[in-house]
């Protein structure tokens, strides 16, 4: 087993730390998809940033989980990579 996958699973043997990584699951599946499309198209934070009308930092912040966007601009974000975002309740 790797050092971060030993340690995940020592952390969320913790009742508190596993409600609260299950609790921002949702959160970095999304960025994790946003920044997979963003790859997949070859495009730069930068240049993301243009075609939505926003600097490359706000770009940043999304992908690294810092701030909580708007569902408008997340669907801008998809627009402008030619997806359409989706919202599911389970």
């Amino acid at each position: 087993m790797r050092n971060w996958e030993k340690v995940k699973k020592d952390l969320l043997r913790d009742g508190a730390t596993r409600r609260e990584y299950e609790k921002l699951a949702p959160r970095y599946a999304v960025i994790s998809q946003l920044i997979a499309a963003r790859l997949k198209k070859g495009i730069t934070q930068k240049e993301l940033a243009q075609k939505v009308g926003t600097k490359q930092s706000a770009i940043a912040r999304l992908e690294g989980g810092m701030t909580n966007h708007t569902l408008e601009f997340l669907d801008r974000i998809a627009s402008v990579m030619g997806y359409k975002l989706t919202v599911q309740l389970h």
